[in-house]
C-alpha cells in the first residue's frame, strides 16, 4: 500500500510538474499599453454581415466622445435599412450588374450620415422579426430574389410600385422608418438628431488607402465587390498611410480599418493578428537554424500557436499590391482601431474593437501586428483633422 500511494504521488507530482513545464513554456504576449482611446461597448452583429455597419458606428461614437459630447448608441440598423433600399435601386438600375447583399463599406456608414441622418438604437433596433439578435440569412436571401424578380419580369416595364413593395420587406423585419422618434424626452428627425444630438458632419471624414495601381496623392474609386456607392478613397504611399494611422492615434483620433481576416495569422479567438515570416532565407543564422529542425507541418503549427511573438515579415507595397490583385486581400470585414500597444519584443500593435460580441480572450478586442495591418489594410475611415500636415497638404486637404 505505501508503495502504491508513494507511486501515486510521484506520478502526481511527474503531472503538476510536465504540465507547469508546459505553462512556462507557452510564454504568451504580452501588451504595453501606449495609446488608448475612449469608445463604446462591443456589440454583437451575430449572423448579419452588417460588420461594416457596427464599425463604422463605432467609429462615429468615439468621434462624438472626441467632439466632448455624450456618446448616443446608434442604430446600425437604420444605416442597414437606407443602403440596402438605395442598393436595390441601383441593383434593378443596373440590370442586376451589381453586388447585391449583406455587405457593405464605411463610405456606406458616411453615405447614410450625409443623406439620411442617423437615430439611436432605442429609437430603431431592427429585430422584427422574432429573434433577439441580428440574424439576416432568411432576409438577405429574400432582398435578393426579389430584386432578381424585378429585374426578370416580363412586363417590358418596371411597375412604379416595386419600390414600395421592396421597402415594405425592410419594414416587416427591420421596422417601419422611423421618420419621428422620442429621445431623452424630446421630439427628433433623423436629420435633427444628427445635427443637434449628434454633430457629426458626414464632410469631415475621408477614406485613405495605399495601392499602386493607382497615382499616389489623388483619389480613385475603390474596386472592391462592396463599394456599391462607388465611394472614392485617397491614395497614400503605404509610410504614409502608417503615418496617418500613427498621428491619429497620438492625438486621441481612431479610426475605421477595413481589412482581410481570413488568413491563419488572425485569431479573434487568440485575441492577436499577425503575418509569420516564412521566407527562411530571409532569417538570421540562429532563427534560421531553428526554424530548419523542424518538419514543414511543424513549422507551421509553431508559427500560427499563438503561444508567444514571432519574427513577422516586412511589408513592402509590392507584397501589398500582389495580394490585392490575386485577391488574397479582400474585404470582407469592417472593425474599429481604438489604442495602440507594444509586446514584449517592443512590436507595434493596434488594439481593435470588434463586433463579435466579448467572447474572447480580450472581451472583444484583439491586437493586430503592424505589419498584419501594412499587409491586410483595405482602407480606413479617418477625420480629416487626424492627418499629419505635410499629408494633408499632399493630398490639397484643408
Amino acid at each position: 500500500m505505501k508503495k502504491l500511494l508513494l507511486s501515486a504521488a510521484l506520478l502526481s507530482a511527474f503531472t503538476f510538474s510536465s504540465v507547469k513545464a508546459q505553462e512556462e513554456e507557452k510564454e504568451g504576449y504580452k501588451f504595453e499599453t501606449v495609446y488608448d482611446i475612449e469608445t463604446t461597448c462591443v456589440k454583437n452583429q451575430y449572423k448579419s454581415g452588417t460588420c461594416w455597419s457596427f464599425s463604422g458606428l463605432s467609429f462615429l461614437e468615439s468621434e462624438m466622445i472626441k467632439a466632448g459630447k455624450e456618446a448616443a448608441d446608434l442604430s446600425e440598423m437604420f444605416v442597414v435599412r437606407n443602403c440596402y433600399s438605395d442598393k436595390a435601386t441601383k441593383y434593378v438600375r443596373l440590370h442586376g450588374s451589381l453586388n447585391f447583399g449583406a455587405g457593405g463599406s464605411f463610405e456606406d456608414v458616411i453615405y447614410t450620415l450625409r443623406n439620411y441622418g442617423l437615430v439611436p438604437e432605442e429609437a430603431y433596433a431592427g429585430l422584427e422579426y422574432g429573434e433577439e439578435k441580428h440574424v439576416h440569412g432568411e432576409l438577405d436571401q429574400l432582398l435578393l430574389a426579389y430584386v432578381d424578380g424585378v429585374i426578370k419580369n416580363k412586363n417590358k416595364k418596371l411597375s412604379p410600385a416595386w419600390h414600395k413593395g421592396f421597402n415594405g420587406i425592410l419594414d416587416a423585419y427591420l421596422g417601419e422608418y422611423p421618420e419621428t422618434f422620442e429621445y431623452e424626452g424630446k421630439e427628433y428627425t433623423p436629420e435633427s438628431f444628427t445635427s443637434e444630438r449628434t454633430g457629426l458632419n458626414a464632410d469631415d471624414y475621408i477614406m485613405i488607402s495605399s495601392f499602386s495601381h493607382h497615382p499616389y496623392n489623388e483619389k480613385f474609386i475603390f474596386e472592391v465587390p462592396d463599394n456599391w456607392v462607388w465611394g472614392e478613397v485617397y491614395n497614400v504611399e503605404l509610410d504614409d498611410m502608417t503615418s496617418i494611422m500613427h498621428n491619429a492615434l497620438e492625438n486621441g483620433y481612431t479610426f475605421g480599418w477595413a481589412s482581410d481576416v481570413s488568413e491563419k495569422g488572425f485569431s479573434f479567438k487568440n485575441g492577436v493578428a499577425i503575418v509569420p515570416e516564412n521566407d527562411l532565407e530571409s532569417m538570421d543564422g540562429s532563427e534560421r537554424s531553428r526554424w530548419e529542425s523542424m518538419s514543414k507541418a511543424d513549422r507551421e503549427k509553431a508559427m500560427y500557436s499563438f503561444d508567444a511573438p514571432v519574427k513577422e515579415k516586412v511589408i513592402t507595397p509590392e507584397l501589398r499590391q500582389e495580394q490585392f490583385d490575386n485577391y488574397l486581400s479582400t474585404d470582407d470585414h469592417g472593425m474599429h482601431v481604438t489604442g495602440m500597444s507594444k509586446d514584449q519584443n517592443g512590436t507595434i500593435y493596434y488594439k481593435v474593437k470588434n463586433s463579435w460580441d466579448t467572447n474572447n480572450v480580450y472581451d472583444g478586442y484583439l491586437y493586430a501586428s503592424e505589419a498584419f495591418v501594412q499587409l491586410k489594410t483595405m482602407n480606413i475611415l479617418i477625420n480629416k483633422k487626424a492627418l499629419p500636415k505635410d499629408i494633408k497638404k499632399k493630398l490639397g486637404i484643408k
